[in-house]
């Protein structure tokens, strides 16, 4: 079974059908704010798995005149998606861009794409050498409540796509088996901008708000919610 075949054959736009371009302005400004904060003016941005490619025109309107900006996505019903909005700064291709050889872009951006790769471990090591900082947007989607109730981690595999599920520390740890240097490494908060995912996401909007200011770790181990924003080189 190849489960990259859902992006190719419309399988995934079916079950999708917004490709969650409602929350490219909120990730978008999480970058920004990320990259501004480490002093990071990159000239050339790529995205791996670039999607409806929404993140890349927010970024387009903010980080100036002379910065080029291309996605990639192996989904052609993607990249009909992103026609309409390339520009001459602006570029989308359909292809792998594990295969194209002559990379070497100032920041390459893997946002909520890993979860998705079978052998993501291999991923990471080949997309190590195309950029010289990289950052990542990882749903956390091991946490307790997800493990007392399976249909949870069922659902994000069936409808999703997501084939591994990630704590904090796994993550990290797994970055620097392979070889990154974490720079900056924090929290978003996903579940305030995704909401009408049913009563149970809701009773849990609270929670979450109120025990993140008293212990984040906890919080995000015990009810989920958020994912992980990675700086790195």
């Amino acid at each position: 079974m190849d489960y990259s075949d859902m992006y190719r054959n419309g399988e995934y736009l079916r079950k999708n059908p917004t490709w969650d371009v409602g929350d490219s302005p909120w990730k978008a400004r999480q970058i920004l704010q990320m990259l501004l904060e480490h002093d990071i003016r990159a000239r050339t941005v790529g995205e791996v798995g670039c999607g409806a490619g929404e993140i890349l025109v927010n970024l387009q309107e903010v980080m100036g005149d002379e910065c080029v900006f291309c996605g990639y996505d192996i989904s052609p019903q993607a990249i009909e998606i992103c026609k309409p909005k390339a520009n001459e700064r602006l570029h989308f291709f359909q292809r792998d861009l594990l295969q194209e050889p002559k990379i070497n872009w100032d920041l390459l951006l893997a946002i909520d794409v890993i979860e998705h790769i079978e052998d993501y471990t291999g991923f990471l090591r080949a997309i190590k050498e195309k950029a010289t900082y990289k950052v990542f947007h990882v749903p956390l989607e091991f946490f307790v409540l997800s493990a007392l109730h399976p249909g949870f981690l069922r659902k994000q595999r069936l409808n999703s796509g997501h084939l591994h599920y990630f704590t904090k520390d796994i993550l990290l740890q797994t970055f620097n088996e392979l070889g990154y240097e974490i720079l900056d490494a924090r929290y978003t908060h996903g579940y305030r901008v995704s909401r009408g995912h049913g009563w149970k996401d809701d009773l849990l909007y609270i929670p979450r708000r109120i025990g993140f200011l008293l212990h984040k770790d906890l919080t995000v181990r015990v009810f989920g919610g958020y994912s992980l924003l990675v700086l790195a080189r």
